[in-house]
């Protein structure tokens, strides 16, 4: 079985429209190669998002999740692993799915403090 990546605060996230993904955890016990892991449960602001429907801007606001890791929980919540990448959906402010989010980082080992 192949081991699974974990999301951490210094994990690199986008939207699909170039927008920069911001991650803010209250994890303060479990981290992955020095770096708190980040729950289903945490915030993923987004800035910078180009995505328009016509001439009117639409931006991706946040990324919601959907599925978590369903071995590992951090500070009592779900963790995020690399597979949860099918399931973190970039949405705008009035809940509209816009794509996936985009994961350019991630580290591998998980540890409790």
């Amino acid at each position: 079985m192949a081991a699974s990546n974990f999301l951490t605060t210094t994990s690199s996230l986008s939207c699909p429209h170039g927008g920069h993904v911001t991650l803010s955890t209250s994890n303060t016990r479990v981290k992955a190669d020095g770096q708190f892991v980040m729950r289903s449960t945490d915030q993923f602001t987004i800035s910078g998002c180009s995505y328009r429907i016509g001439p009117t801007p639409h931006p991706c606001v946040r990324v919601k999740w959907d599925v978590h890791a369903e071995r590992h929980k951090s500070d009592r919540d779900p963790s995020l692993t690399t597979p949860s990448v099918s399931v973190g959906i970039c949405v705008a402010a009035d809940e509209a799915a816009q794509g996936m989010v985009e994961i350019s980082s991630t580290q591998k080992r998980g540890a409790g403090t």
